[in-house]
């Protein structure tokens, strides 16, 4: 098998584990994947407009717009008009959905945890330092 060849198996595998953990953790709760998603966006950076949250999530606006309804009507989230510009709207997290964004936050640090402790000290900054430059160069 080539390298490329046993890299795709590793990452497909990688994938495939990562995502079925993530369902398994987001099923406990009332969210969909994309509205873990926008919450985890939204805490990590704070209040924004529809069109930053989708350019973050990777998806139109319209997909957004959806998603920004359903964590409305369920309390997770609220729309803010800005004073300036009464047609643009920040999305916020409401105290519901901070604590959803905790939550959920603190299932993703205990899984870097797990994954780093399979690794050395060395290791570990060495994946940092290649997660960092395939983000940066890749997507």
């Amino acid at each position: 098998m080539s390298a490329t060849d046993e890299l795709t198996a590793e990452l497909f595998t990688f994938f495939n584990d990562f995502s079925s953990w993530e369902n398994s953790v987001i099923r406990s709760s009332d969210l969909s994947v994309s509205e873990a998603h926008a919450i985890e966006i939204l805490g990590k950076h704070g209040p924004m407009n529809m069109k930053s949250l989708a350019q973050k999530l990777g998806v139109t606006t319209g997909t957004t717009t959806v998603t920004v309804d359903r964590l409305e009507k369920n309390e997770y989230a609220e729309r803010q008009p800005v004073k300036e510009d009464r047609r643009v709207h920040l999305i916020t997290l409401t105290t519901k959905g901070k604590r959803a964004f905790a939550e959920h936050h603190r299932y993703h640090s205990d899984l870097t945890e797990q994954i780093l402790s399979a690794l050395s000290t060395e290791e570990s900054e060495q994946f940092l330092t290649i997660l960092k430059k395939i983000n940066a160069e890749a997507f």
